[in-house]
């Protein structure tokens, strides 16, 4: 990757010239079978360029309450397209087009208008789950039945198509735009990218230079993330393989509990309860990076572990036996 970034020919993106970032959202503009991409620094302002394209003030969105845009995008919704969200619920983030139907807004005076909807895949907060295609297809369907713009928050849209046997293209075919991410499954430093309509993609391109996130000679960041789309996509079965691993050995520790067994973690993360009598989340984490294991308390008693390219199976042992030790410190304190 680093010999890809070293040899990558650069321009001024900003300009319209910069041929690696130029040939990255062709790229995976075709992998998704969609007109056009553009290369943007994180999927947070992936996904908030197609909310403020596809709404305005006032406006709303249809998402799961569990949705990213929600937890960890800072209120961007409101704060920079003026839109508001209406949640939907369902087991780990997913849920059915009933629920698309059940969320629109019927045509009022006094109620904000529904213009978008927004499906995540893998859904971080629902423990890595993947979107059965079916099911997908008919709340895309009831989506667009309603007038919605249906976007599609794929920052592990890579994970998700591993796991669950289907391509890109298929899934995004259902979508009107889709955001993916560069730098975490694939182990880019950093990138994402929106992808959809030509037209929709040059309004994007306007808001992105609005919002702070035009870049220079970004083709650095872009071969990068050429070199993953060619190389570590395939491989993202074996992040899975580790979580899974993972999630066994956690639940072989007394006072930890996965939320869901191995065989229903299909993806590359791992959520785990910590007991409080060993203390909080965030001071078991602090046991564990006292042994070199880096993992997130979400809650005050619940972890998040993740799998990724530089987790081996000696790197989940290793994680495993400081969960262990972490947890008998806990004990005996």
């Amino acid at each position: 990757m680093w010999e890809a970034m070293r040899a990558a020919p650069l321009g001024d993106d900003v300009l319209g010239d910069e041929p690696t970032v130029a040939a990255l959202e062709s790229k995976v503009a075709a992998m998704l079978g969609k007109e056009a991409a553009v290369f943007v620094p994180s999927g947070t302002m992936a996904n908030q360029l197609a909310i403020r394209v596809a709404c305005g003030p006032g406006d709303e969105i249809v998402a799961h309450e569990e949705s990213h845009i929600i937890h960890y995008e800072t209120g961007a919704p409101a704060a920079l397209s003026g839109a508001m969200v209406r949640t939907v619920r369902g087991a780990r983030g997913l849920f059915d087009a009933g629920d698309v139907a059940a969320a629109v807004r019927t045509r009022n005076i006094h109620h904000p208008v529904s213009r978008m909807l927004v499906v995540e895949n893998t859904q971080n907060r629902g423990g890595g789950a993947t979107w059965a295609m079916d099911r997908w297809e008919r709340v895309a369907s009831a989506g667009r039945a309603h007038g919605l713009h249906v976007h599609v928050d794929g920052a592990r849209l890579w994970n998700a198509c591993v796991a669950a046997g289907y391509s890109p293209r298929d899934f995004a075919r259902h979508a009107d735009t889709v955001s993916v991410c560069f730098s975490k499954g694939l182990g880019c430093p950093v990138g994402s990218a929106l992808v959809g309509p030509a037209a929709f993609l040059e309004r994007a391109r306007r808001f992105r230079k609005m919002f702070g996130g035009g870049m220079r000679q970004s083709g650095l960041l872009a071969a990068a993330a050429i070199f993953a789309l060619d190389h570590h996509v395939a491989r993202l079965a074996d992040d899975h393989r580790h979580a899974r691993t993972l999630a066994s050995g956690i639940a072989a520790i007394a006072g930890l509990s996965p939320d869901f067994a191995p065989d229903e973690t299909p993806s590359n993360m791992v959520f785990f309860s910590v007991d409080p009598a060993l203390g909080t989340a965030q001071a078991l984490c602090g046991r564990l990076a006292a042994h070199g294991v880096r993992m997130i308390a979400l809650d005050p008693q619940r972890v998040r572990a993740v799998t990724h390219l530089d987790v081996d199976v000696p790197g989940v042992a290793r994680a495993l036996e400081a969960l262990r030790t972490a947890a008998a410190a806990a004990r005996a304190a």
